[in-house]
């Protein structure tokens, strides 16, 4: 192996980032990968441009440092904003630059960093065909900016600039390093997303026309607007219809799903990682920030239909994944009836259910994230993601990646002491006390359909681990050279295994952080 290493001087502050510019070129021995394995046994993913992907994760670590800064920085002891930054961006318009942080977004935002940094150790090793690693990776940063700055934007236009930015690179990631039906898939993702894009940013300039003097796109001042009355009743429930269908087809909700288990199975293992892990919560995000603050009758008057569909999301998922053959799409199916949960959360407009609603976006984010990478892992040495060609007894010839897959689908399936648990059991104990306005009788009867669903959860996730990870080994196999949990997996994937026990054990590491600010929301309701 030869390690060639160039560190320039760093560049006068506001010309370049801080610290020493390190350009790195590793370069394995012919035939063999960077830690002196053979790379045979890997099916689609080929060599990556080690210059790039070493770049990229000291850009990632560069990236996520300041977000753990400011997680420590943050005041839990207080609501509002913190970290704010407020100036005119366009003056035309009214539009502004303001960013900032409080305990809603602070978990989405430092999950957003810690997965996509954890996606670029991934690929120091895993790049899909056709390779074009700077590409790949390229796209890969401007996602990550795109999702951050969705959880941080405080400016209807700014917010939807971030919103928009996901859609050219996922679907570069899906259509050009995705699998064979990636055409298909990233033009239905682009499709189905920009379509309900159009109905938010309609919903975005009627408020900014209907709201206050002068014009403003600014979100708090809507929100205080909003929140006092300043919309009328009939012009809510227009406008919350639009922005919640945006909001829908990024969630996704039943009947708006039909996106996603295209998008997933075709996407490349990266791709699946971020678009599972953080670009769903945009959805459910939206709804807390804007939907429920700003057009609070209107969420109220709506809320038994979100209801009802998050209730029917979360069974018909648990009977899709009970369907599937295909492992890849089972874990896609398995998204919808989790983010059905949070959706059922957000419908009780109660403080319990909106903090089960945060919790389960970013134990999801977790949980589902590293689902993805087992799969994507599973899929280079089988290289088929077909249950019955795997045919089971994954213990026997890979026994850590099979128990690192056993662990991750205990923990999504729900299991007390792990991270899926919490979000899941709260959203069903809101159902059972909805907010002041809301039928108790119908969200009990959501509740019961919960609780099938979670059943079912538990059916088809354990009828997965007997049909991969148990049972004989198929002779077809016991010849193959299959890798078990290689180096550059630990280290991607242990973070992540860590926050699914330690969440699971210690849930107020998210629930200290979100309370202020989802009572700051729900007093709103009367909560």
């Amino acid at each position: 192996m030869q390690i060639n290493v160039n560190i320039q001087p760093a560049r006068p502050a506001g010309k370049a980032p801080k610290g020493p510019m390190i350009n790195a070129r590793l370069q394995a021995a012919p035939g063999t990968t960077l830690d002196g394995t053979s790379p045979s046994h890997l099916a689609a993913p080929v060599h990556a441009d080690q210059s790039a992907a070493s770049a990229i994760v000291f850009g990632g670590e560069e990236n996520l440092r300041p977000a753990i800064a400011i997680a420590i920085g943050f005041d839990y002891g207080r609501d509002g904003l913190q970290f704010q930054l407020n100036v005119s961006w366009i003056t035309a318009i009214g539009a502004r630059y303001h960013v900032g942080v409080d305990g809603i977004s602070l978990p989405l935002y430092v999950l957003t960093f810690l997965l996509s940094f954890l996606c670029a150790i991934y690929t120091w090793r895993f790049v899909p065909e056709p390779g074009r690693t700077k590409a790949f990776l390229a796209l890969t940063l401007l996602l990550e900016t795109g999702m951050a700055g969705t959880f941080i934007a405080f400016d209807l236009i700014l917010f939807f600039v971030f919103w928009e930015m996901v859609l050219v690179p996922m679907y570069f990631l899906i259509g050009v390093w995705g699998s064979s039906n990636r055409e298909y898939a990233s033009i239905k993702f682009f499709l189905y997303t920009l379509f309900g894009s159009v109905f938010m940013l309609l919903g975005f300039l009627a408020m900014y026309f209907r709201g206050p003097e002068p014009h403003t796109f600014d979100m708090v001042v809507l929100q205080g607007f909003g929140s006092a009355g300043g919309f009328g009743h009939s012009f809510q429930l227009v406008v919350f219809g639009a922005v919640a269908l945006g909001f829908a087809v990024k969630v996704p909700m039943w009947p708006f799903h039909t996106w996603l288990p295209d998008a997933h199975t075709e996407a490349p293992t990266i791709g699946s990682v971020l678009l599972a892990g953080i670009m769903l919560k945009m959805g459910t995000y939206g709804f807390i920030r804007i939907g429920l603050p700003m057009l609070p009758e209107a969420a109220r008057a709506y809320a038994p239909w979100i209801g009802l569909l998050a209730a029917i999301g979360i069974v018909y998922a648990a009977l899709a994944c009970l369907a599937q053959k295909d492992l890849k799409r089972l874990i896609a199916f398995s998204s919808v009836g989790h983010m059905g949960f949070v959706m059922l959360g957000i419908a009780t407009l109660t403080t319990i259910g909106i903090q089960a609603a945060v919790f389960g976006m970013v134990a999801h984010g977790i949980i589902t994230g590293m689902l993805f990478f087992c799969v994507g892992s599973i899929y280079d040495r089988y290289h088929t993601r077909q249950i019955a060609e795997i045919g089971g007894g994954m213990l026997q010839k890979m026994p850590k990646l099979a128990g690192i897959f056993i662990f991750v689908s205990i923990a999504s399936l729900g299991l007390p002491g792990l991270a899926g648990f919490w979000g899941e059991v709260l959203a069903l104990l809101s159902s059972f006390s909805p907010g002041a306005g809301l039928s108790v009788a119908l969200f009990r009867g959501f509740m019961i359909a919960g609780g099938v669903g979670t059943v079912l959860t538990a059916g088809y996730f354990l009828w997965m681990i007997q049909r991969v990870n148990m049972g004989v080994l198929p002779d077809r196999w016991k010849e193959s050279t299959l890798s078990d949990t290689l180096a550059v997996e630990w280290v991607a994937w242990v973070p992540l295994l860590v926050l699914v026990l330690a969440l699971g054990v210690f849930p107020r590491f998210v629930f200290g952080t979100t309370d202020n600010a989802v009572q700051g929301l729900t007093h709103l309701f009367g909560a």
